[in-house]
This record gives C-alpha cells, sequence and structure tokens, in this order.
C-alpha cells in the first residue's frame, strides 16, 4: 500500500465511500446541516440548490445524496431539484443487455467515469421524487415521477419477472391518480403494488374506489374479494372528510466496500466469468481477488408508532430497498468478480513478463522486480464503491380518512434512539395532506 499513499495528491486512492465517510456519519448522528456541509464540500458549491459548474464523474451521484439529507430536513422542494438535476444527468446500468462483460468492466473504472445508477437506484430515484412532490402538493410534478418509474418499473419487470419491484412507487401512483380522478388509472397501480403483498391499509380505499372504477386485475379481484361485506357496505362518508398519507423513510440501503478475498475461494465458483489464463497464478504470491462487496450499516430505529389526533393508527411496512439492492448485487456478483479474477491474472501476467526480462541478469533480481510489480498493481487496483449511499433501506406507510380541519400528527420511532416528529395539518375537503419523514438511520 507504500504507492498508494505515496501517490493519493495524484491518483486519489480513497474510494468513493472512503470520501464520504464523514457525510454519512453525519447523517448517522443525525447532523444533517453537517451532512449537508460535507457533500457541498464534495460538490465545491456553497448552497443546497446549487449545481455544479462542471460536471464531475460523481457530481451526480452526489446530488442524490444530498436530495437524500434534504428528505431529512423536510426541505422537499430543494430535495426534488437535487432528484431532477440528477435525474437529468445519470446514465444507468444496462443489467439485461450485458453480453458483452461491460458491467465488470465499469465496475473497476477506477471511478474515472461517469456514474451510472443501477436499475433499482433509478426505479428509487423516481419513487422518492413522487414522495417529494405529494409532501408539496404538487401533482403535475408527481405525475412526471410517475411515468419515469413506470418506464424503468417495465425494464425491471422483463430482465427479472419472477421479483416485484417499485411498490412503494405503484402504490404512490395509485394514490396519486385516484386524488386526481383517474380511478381506472389508479386501480391499475394498486393493482400492482398488490402483486408483492396485502396492503391493509388500501382496504377501505379501495373499497371505495372499487365502486368509481371498472378495471379489475388479478391481484386486486382477489384482494376485494376478501373485503368483509361490512367494510363494503360502510365506509365512512366522502363529503366533509379528507385523507392523510404518511410515509416513513427509516435506515439505509447497503453500500459497497472493496473486499479482498482469496482466490481459492472464488475461481472455482466464478471461473466461468473470467478471461485470461488462470494457470499463470501458481507462481503469484498476491493471489488476492479485490471487489466491491455489500456491507450493512447500523439502523438505529427498530419500531415506530403515529397517532393522529392522539389516537393510534395502523401502519405497515410499504418497501424494503435493502432487500432490492442486495438482490440486484447478487445478480450482478458473478460478473464483477469474474472481472476482478481476470485483473488479477493480468497482474500475475505482467510480473511473469518482468521477471523474465529481469531475471535473464539475475533469478533474484527477477523475483525481487516481479513481486514489486505486482505489489504495486494490487496497491493500485481499486474496485468502483460508487453507490447511493443515503438511500433510505424501508419505507413505512399510515393513511387515514379524517374530517376535513386541522389535525395534529405525532410519529415516533425507536431502537437505540428515540424520535419524536409533530405536525400540525389542514386537510382540505376532499383533500390530501401527505407527510413524509425521513431518517436516514
Amino acid at each position: 500500500m507504500i504507492l498508494c499513499i505515496l501517490f493519493t495528491g495524484l491518483t486519489g486512492c480513497a474510494t468513493y465511500t472512503d470520501q464520504t465517510k464523514r457525510m454519512r456519519d453525519k447523517a448517522t448522528s443525525g447532523d444533517y446541516d453537517g451532512g449537508l456541509k460535507e457533500v457541498n464540500g464534495l460538490l465545491k458549491v456553497e448552497q443546497a440548490d446549487e449545481l455544479p459548474s462542471e460536471w464531475n464523474p460523481n457530481d451526480a451521484l452526489l446530488l442524490l445524496e444530498r436530495g437524500s439529507v434534504l428528505m431529512a430536513q423536510d426541505m422537499h422542494e430543494p430535495s426534488a431539484k437535487n432528484f431532477q438535476a440528477a435525474d437529468d444527468q445519470l446514465e444507468w446500468l444496462d443489467i439485461a443487455n450485458d453480453t458483452a462483460g461491460n458491467i465488470g468492466k465499469y465496475v473497476f473504472s477506477d471511478s474515472a467515469t461517469k456514474y451510472k445508477a443501477t436499475p433499482t437506484e433509478k426505479l428509487a430515484l423516481n419513487e422518492f421524487n413522487m414522495m417529494n412532490y405529494l409532501a408539496l402538493g404538487n401533482l403535475q410534478g408527481a405525475q412526471v415521477e410517475a411515468r419515469r418509474f413506470t418506464v424503468m418499473r417495465s425494464y425491471l419487470n422483463e430482465m427479472d419477472k419472477d421479483y416485484v419491484f417499485g411498490v412503494a412507487g405503484s402504490y404512490l401512483s395509485g394514490f396519486l391518480f385516484e386524488q386526481l380522478g383517474d380511478y381506472n388509472r389508479a386501480l391499475r397501480y394498486y393493482d400492482e403494488a398488490l402483486q408483492k403483498k396485502t396492503f391493509i391499509t388500501l382496504e377501505e380505499p379501495l373499497a371505495r374506489l372499487s365502486k368509481k372504477g371498472t378495471y379489475r386485475g388479478n391481484n386486486l379481484d382477489a384482494y376485494l374479494n376478501k373485503l368483509s361485506s361490512d367494510l363494503k357496505t360502510g365506509l365512512p362518508p366522502e363529503k366533509g372528510t379528507g385523507e392523510i398519507l404518511i410515509i416513513g423513510n427509516v435506515g439505509r440501503v447497503p453500500y459497497k466496500i472493496p473486499h479482498r478475498e482469496p482466490i481459492g475461494a472464488v475461481i472455482g465458483i466464478y471461473g466461468a466469468f473470467i478471461t485470461g489464463d488462470p494457470d499463470v497464478l501458481t507462481r503469484s504470491v498476491f493471489k488476492t481477488v479485490i471487489y466491491p462487496e455489500l456491507v450493512q450499516p447500523e439502523n438505529r430505529f427498530i419500531d415506530g408508532a403515529v397517532e393522529i389526533d392522539g389516537n393510534v393508527v395502523q401502519g405497515e411496512l410499504l418497501s424494503d430497498l435493502s432487500a432490492d439492492i442486495e438482490k440486484e448485487y447478487e445478480t450482478l456478483k458473478p460478473k464483477i468478480i469474474g472481472a476482478a479474477i481476470s485483473r488479477l491474472i493480468a497482474r500475475a501476467v505482467a510480473a511473469e513478463v518482468t521477471r523474465k526480462q529481469a531475471g535473464k541478469k539475475s533469478k533474484l533480481l527477477g523475483e525481487i522486480a516481479a513481486l514489486t510489480v505486482e505489489g504495486a498493481l494490487v496497491a493500485a487496483d481499486r474496485p468502483d464503491t460508487r453507490s447511493w449511499t443515503l438511500l433510505p433501506g424501508y419505507a413505512y406507510v399510515v393513511r387515514e380518512r379524517v374530517n376535513a380541519g386541522n389535525h395534529t400528527v405525532e410519529i415516533g420511532m425507536k431502537g437505540k434512539e428515540h424520535l419524536i416528529r409533530k405536525f400540525d395539518v389542514e386537510v382540505p375537503e376532499n383533500g390530501f395532506v401527505v407527510i413524509v419523514v425521513t431518517t436516514l438511520r
């Protein structure tokens, strides 16, 4: 690692997770102002709504991080602007059509190339920006995100037909189009959300909505058939009422760090994904594969409750992005490790060439020269650990029909620490209020 230390100033040997550690530490402690300052420093700007004058490879990703911090501060308008700017700049990894092994090459680009979001991150971006716009009451902005969400979800569904992606986006899109009076489109989105699980919070809304729209999908049909007759006939009146939708985003998804693994532990499993002659490794003393691996962050809240006007209301898990990120990584992992092994082979080949050339003068000199070359290459081998590290891991939803007028909402979370948030809201007749609480810890 001496070479890396000597040339840190020139090559930037610190990985993305190293560079953003202070930002994550601030967010974990609840110091969001400090986290905002850290990410602004990385972006080389002063203000939360200021964009880079010249775009560097990591800047779009850093805007995602800053958008998350702003959400945690209830600053939904600047958060939405950050997410929108990031979306305009981001490219994404085409996992489904990677026939040339470009993903493996990209992962070892040493962060020199423009960041490409994974499909799951791109889908989450549209989901979280939909939350921002709904919290602002901006239905037009939410519609834009719903359209973008639908395009990405369709791509993911084609890639893996057995896994349900974007549950939160489907649920929120259903809520959005319900408020817009587009009842059949709302029912279609709710049908998508019900593909993953049976939502208790949708019982009253769907019993009501099923009388206004004609669309029926398999998931929706089964759900409606299980609703009690009392619920279907005894719905609260709509006149003089409105809705409160509460979304709680807690924890963070796993993020990447450099990981070293002995070659023997992986080559038998991932050998089909390597290029080069693995026989050359028999002479290498640096038999370590270096690749990005996921680690779980510490999540400080494990339970919570919501009260509206002093009455406890029932909530439920809306989405588990941590599981989605892990599944996506496991899909990519063979290609990633295959590329890492190929790089190990390339290092070993370079060492062999050096050994032969220097060994013409002295066998000892050849061995020393080979070890020096290979050691330097190992020290400089940095997998790309970039990812959206402040992406919330879990989302919970509460939904309640209330009388129009003033209401007090109290949201409590507990675990290693306690957090209580209070909101006074004005619910319009036949309207809605959306409250989004984000903790990042």
